[in-house]
């Protein structure tokens, strides 16, 4: 698992966010505070505070996590 630190402080940029990682099986967590929910849900996204730098632990090994964090560089803080 990995953790790096995102920004996901508009609408367009969370609705992007969830199309680039739900193209990958594995899970993605988003970490703020005590809460912690399913990355892909954007439902589950905007019941947080957006306006804060948020954790996303990524559960992914080896040359797929490489591939991931190259697709997730737009929203790594």
């Amino acid at each position: 698992m990995k953790t790096v630190s995102i920004s996901l402080n508009s609408i367009d940029k969370v609705k992007a966010f969830v199309n680039d990682i739900s193209k990958y099986d594995f899970d993605f967590d988003l970490v703020s505070g005590r809460y912690v929910i399913d990355a892909k849900s954007i439902m589950g996204i905007f019941s947080l505070d957006l306006s804060k730098p948020i954790d996303l632990n990524i559960h992914a090994e080896g040359a797929n996590l490489d591939e991931v964090l190259n697709v997730l560089k737009p929203y790594i803080l």
